[in-house]
């Protein structure tokens, strides 16, 4: 954890008056231990983390926005929390400020089987509200693989290994309730499928990564869980191969839920942390849903273009716990690739191209990395063209950071001449706001004005998304 004022000048202290008055409004949902400060700074990524001055637990929308009001008096940095699991340094107190905890804003406030649609509290996890959706028969697909905040998803704008049928956040996201910087509450959308009335508020506030509102609840568009899911995993001779499948398959028009890639030594790396047996060798993770006949129709379409490819080899996971089993290898992938060297830290990152782009990025990233010596498993979310890299290196070696560095650049240089962006799903966070000017340009100007005209005291979350 960094420390408080000398690494740090922009450090804006939360003054001793502040921090009185929260703990007098919230009592025991207010902390200064140093544990819960340094939980609440360092999220799940490399990327150095910072403590706040003091975290408050709120309960509801009304609790975030005395804790606004109180900080925009002192102009004191606010900084939303909901559990962690950003990998771009999105939660790191930069500047010093107050932690908003969302977590026990946990309330699935109501569902709305026939209109296919609930509102929540922003603390309520993915896994909590499918488990609470499991007897409506309807469910939310967003599967980022950690069971993170639906705030937090929203703030990010989260997608994951479903997006290729069912969107990302902004898809799913009807509405929404923010506290904006000078604690006013407002309510944006609505549960209407579509309106034409007004500027696009939710949208703005979606993927803003709390840098203009703190999302509180959210109305989200649910799915009908599918009559039949099939499951099925399938090698490939070259990387080339297996993502080409992937493209003709899209191109298509075949409805696959997810189409998911991991590499061969991604796919070792898998093997061994999930003890598992599967081909070391570029391979497909594919999901259907469906109708029974639909799907057997998406199978065997997919098989023939898989066998065009050099794809022949189907091993298929049709019962729940093997499907369970075969995603949830797929979402440890992160903590395989660091097993591969006990000791070593992974620099996780991500990028997203144009689909008729992604075998020549992804070829071109996994020679460079190759050709520079550095452990790098691939896997992505190829469906949409975004794929993940963990480079696993030593972090106390300067050299090895160096190196990482470097193609990580690369990398993301190399997405944007495809006509791609520097992330399909992590965020900016503080830790790709280098590359944000390089993909939009004169845009980010237009980013500022916005950000100005919503936090004129720039209290929300600063040094994230765009540089001020």
């Amino acid at each position: 954890m960094v420390a408080a004022t000398s690494e740090n000048p922009q450090r804006r202290r939360a003054p001793t008056s502040l921090l009185r008055d929260l703990q007098e409004r919230f009592g025991d949902r207010f902390s200064v231990s140093a544990a819960i400060l340094d939980r609440h700074g360092q999220d799940e990524s490399y990327h150095a983390g910072m403590a706040p001055d003091a975290v408050v637990f709120a309960r509801s929308t009304e609790d975030v926005a005395d804790i606004v009001r109180l900080c925009a008096t002192t102009d004191t940095p606010i900084i939303p929390f909901g559990t962690g699991t950003s990998l771009e340094g999105g939660i790191a107190a930069l500047q010093g400020g107050v932690s908003v905890d969302l977590s026990m804003m946990n309330d699935v406030i109501e569902v709305n089987v026939p209109d296919l649609d609930c509102r929540v509290q922003a603390g309520v996890t993915r896994k909590q509200v499918n488990t609470h959706l499991r007897d409506t028969g309807l469910f939310f697909p967003i599967d980022p693989g950690a069971d993170a905040s639906l705030g937090g998803m929203a703030a990010t704008r989260a997608s994951g290994t479903n997006a290729v049928r069912y969107g990302t956040m902004k898809d799913n996201v009807l509405g929404l309730t923010a506290v904006m910087a000078d604690g006013r509450i407002i309510r944006t959308g609505g549960r209407a499928r579509k309106s034409a009335a007004g500027y696009d508020l939710t949208r703005l506030l979606v993927g803003s990564e709390g840098t203009l509102g703190i999302i509180t609840e959210l109305t989200l568009r649910l799915q009908g869980i599918p009559e039949a899911v099939s499951a099925a995993v399938c090698p490939f001779p070259s990387i080339a191969d297996a993502v080409n499948a992937v493209i003709v398959t899209i191109q298509a028009g075949i409805p696959v839920a997810r189409i998911e890639f991991l590499d061969d030594v991604q796919m070792g790396a898998v093997n061994a942390f999930s003890k598992l047996d599967y081909a070391v060798a570029p391979t497909l993770f594919f999901e259907f849903h469906g109708t029974e006949a639909s799907v057997v129709e998406q199978v065997e379409t997919v098989k023939q273009i898989a066998a065009d490819h050099g794809g022949h080899e189907f091993r298929w996971a049709t019962r729940q716990e093997d499907r369970s089993k075969l995603w949830q290898a797929r979402h440890d992938a992160y903590y395989a690739a660091v097993s591969l060297r006990p000791g070593a830290k992974g620099m996780a990152t991500d990028v997203c191209v144009p689909i008729s782009r992604l075998a020549d990025c992804m070829v071109e990233t996994k020679a460079d990395n190759d050709a520079a010596g550095v452990l790098a498993p691939m896997v992505g979310h190829v469906g949409d063209g975004n794929f993940h890299l963990s480079y696993v290196i030593d972090p106390t070696s300067p050299q090895e950071i160096e190196a990482a560095s470097a193609l990580h650049e690369r990398l993301v240089l190399r997405a944007l001449a495809m006509g791609g962006t520097c992330t399909g799903e992590h965020g900016v966070g503080y830790g790709k706001i280098s590359f944000v000017e390089r993909e939009h340009g004169d845009a980010v100007a237009v980013m500022r004005q916005i950000k100005d005209a919503l936090d004129p005291k720039g209290i929300l979350n600063p040094g994230k998304v765009i540089r001020m």
